[in-house]
Formats: C-alpha cells, structure tokens, sequence
C-alpha cells in the first residue's frame, strides 16, 4: 500500500529524521492557518497517490498566507491523473544549497533490502542512474541485522563526501534503513535530503510503499496515521469494485481473495497460486483477451469466500464469462473453489456451463472438484493442460471461437 506524501512524512519525523514545518489541510482556510503558523514563505502540494503533480500545477508557492489560501482553493480542485486530492500540503519553502537522494528498496533477485545514495537529489533516481551512474552507490543489507552507522558513512563517503554533510546525513541514512525494517516497507524515498545554508539537513519530500500483507502487524502506526482498514492504497484511490473485494475476503478468515484490481475487460477472472496469478493474467492478454481484473483466491478458502469473489467478479458492469484458473497448489481443495463459483453462477441466475469459460485448477480433491463441474457441464482442464493452454481456450471462448 501506498501513503500520501504528508503520512510518509510522518512516519520520516517518526523515525528521528528531520523534516522541514509542515501541515496537512483539507480546505483553504485549514491551509492558511498552517502558512500563519510557519510565518514564511510556503508550498503548497497536491495530496494523491499519483505522480506528476508539478507538472499538472498541483505545486504552487505561496510568500503569504493569503496567497496560501487562493493557492489550496486552486489545487484542492485540481484532478490529477484522474484523481481528487485528498488534501494539501502546506511545507514550509527552505532555502537548500545541496540536495542528495536516498532511498531503500527491496531487490526481489537478491531477496535483500537496498540502500541507494545519490548527491544528485530532486530528480528521479532512474534517471540519476542512467545518466551519471557515477553519482549512485548501493549497497545490500540483512533483514535480521541492523542497519550500522557505519554502513552509511561507507556508503555516503564512497562519494566524496566528508565533514559535516557527511556527519549529518549518516544518522539520516541508518534510521530510513531500519524504518524500512521496522515498518515493512518495499520503498522508503527521501527525494530530496536538502542540505540548508546553515548546514542542517532535512528531507523535503517522501515516498512510501508498505507491504500489503503487513497491515495486520503494522495496526498501531496505521491507526495513529489515520489509515482506514477499508483502504487498499495502491498508486491511486481505490474503487467501489476493489474496496468490495476488501470486504469479501474480510468476511471469512479462512483463504486468501485478495488484491483485486479493477481493469475495463470482458473476462473476469477468478485466479491465484502466488506467481501463477500473474503468470494467467499475462497469458490472458498475450492471447488477445481483455481481463475484467485481476485478483489472487488461494490459502484453501472456504465455499462462501470463493463464491463472493466470483459474484463480484460475475456482476461487474461488463463481464461475459469468468475465468477460474491456479497453478498447481496442494492446500487448495478443487472442490470448495468448484462449488463456491457454481453457487455464485445460479444465485445470479447464470448457466455455469456458459458463464466460466475455463476452470483450471489441479491441486487437493480435485477428482470430487470435477465430478461437480461435469454436474454443470463446465468446460474444465487438469494438469495436463498448461496455463497457458487454458488461458487461451478461455480467450477463445468468449471470443465465440470454437476451442
């Protein structure tokens, strides 16, 4: 899940590294009281989950809390991305002479968290490596050891830097490396670490992203931020669609349907086994499909679990046919999936045999799970047939080709 800029500066000052005076205002008098406060010149930024914000115009700046004010009234009903601002920063503008960058990543390949340093800090990192790759250095740390002082100051030094920028920032590089810890994040940017006249340094802006599955753990900084449960946060609000998916796996502790995503298709699918749910979303577009979402069922879910997915994915304005399609698991029994999409079907009042285009799950009980299907007439495939054979039989299915 992704935080807005003003929570992931919360969670930065948590940490112990210094921020520049700032507030969150909903309305433009909440922001024109935040500039009175600051008594200086201010920013004002737009509050989504999606970038391009300077360029959209939802970053003004502001030398009166006046001017503030006319700004917050502008952005606060300014689309960006096709999305409303939850609200505005309202920052206080620090003159800055340097600005560094620092960032801490998950490598997937390594399966290692990442420290990335640049002294070219105000533009994306991507392209800092591209273009100077000179300026970046990195290095990978242990998830079960903490993160040293001395690591940092390597890490900073290994670029020239010295004397007190170096003194300074290496506390500010140790605590963003245990926040990533201590708070499961998969992305944790300070861009930019602005180094003041006076020599101080303070993080500008702040990025975000947390672990999905860390919520439970992470309750108490969620809560103190304000997060509700309802909120997916991915990198924009989500919709009625995916908040409604939320709920049918909140419903029943037993399985996993999970991160449903919304997407404009006619093929809804009701797929997971970790990596094969991507694998199947790929496939289905390689074949020339159009997927209605995409979500992930798995965990041995129960009976009412399985049919709740399959009715949200089934009356979503738009879907033809459903796709009910895993890897090879062994803790998901065939049957309970098979039962759970059936119920969905005729509490609707659909045909299984014409509404799910393919079942495809070999895995626990599955001779039980196809004496059902067959009940129905559902076109269904065991193991012998590969992802993505059954992807495109259903692709071609709701194509009107004939398998």
């Amino acid at each position: 899940m992704r935080f807005f800029e003003y929570e992931s500066r919360a969670i930065v000052a948590k940490a112990g590294i210094p921020v520049t005076r700032h507030g969150f205002a909903k309305t433009p008098e909440e922001a024109k009281a935040i500039a009175e406060d600051i008594g200086g010149p201010v920013v004002i930024k737009s509050q989504v989950l999606s970038g391009g914000r300077m360029k959209a115009g939802g970053v003004q700046f502001a030398d009166s809390p006046e001017e503030a004010e006319g700004h917050a009234a502008h952005v606060l009903d300014l689309e960006i991305g096709g999305h409303m601002p939850r609200g505005v920063l309202v920052d206080s503008k620090a003159s800055v002479k340097h600005e560094y960058y620092a960032g801490v990543v998950w490598d997937g390949l390594r399966k290692r968290p990442v420290m990335l340093f640049s002294d070219m800090g105000g533009i994306d990192i991507e392209e800092v490596a591209e273009q100077h790759p000179d300026h970046v250095v990195r290095a990978h740390f242990s998830t079960r050891v903490t993160f040293e002082e001395w690591q940092a100051k390597q890490l900073i030094a290994s670029l020239g830097i010295s004397g007190s920028a170096l003194g300074r920032l290496t506390p500010i590089l140790a605590r963003l490396a245990r926040l990533f810890l201590d708070y499961d994040m998969t992305l944790a940017e300070i861009n930019p670490l602005g180094e003041r006249e006076n020599g101080t340094i303070v993080a500008l802006d702040a990025h975000m992203d947390m672990e999905n599955e860390a919520r439970p753990r992470q309750k108490p900084l969620l809560h103190e931020l304000g997060v509700g449960d309802e909120e997916t946060r991915q990198a924009r609000e989500p919709t009625p669609f995916e908040l409604a998916g939320e709920q049918v796996d909140a419903q029943d502790h037993r399985g996993v349907a999970g991160n449903v995503t919304e997407f404009d298709g006619n093929l809804g699918l009701v797929i997971g086994a970790g990596g094969g749910s991507l694998t199947l979303f790929d496939a289905v577009r390689a074949h020339g499909g159009d997927p209605a979402n995409y979500c992930e069922i798995g965990g041995n879910p129960s009976v009412r679990k399985a049919c709740g997915l399959a009715k949200l994915v089934l009356q979503k304005p738009g879907v033809d046919k459903i796709a009910v399609m895993m890897s090879i698991v062994s803790n998901t029994r065939v049957d309970i999936v098979a039962r759970g999409v059936i119920k969905a079907c005729l509490e609707l009042g659909y045909d299984p045999a014409e509404k799910i285009a393919i079942f495809r799950i070999p895995g626990a009980w599955e001779e039980e799970g196809f004496k059902i299907l067959e009940r129905y007439g559902v076109d269904y495939a065991d193991r012998s047939v590969s992802l993505h054979a059954a992807a495109r039989r259903a692709v071609e299915k709701i194509q009107g080709v004939v398998a």
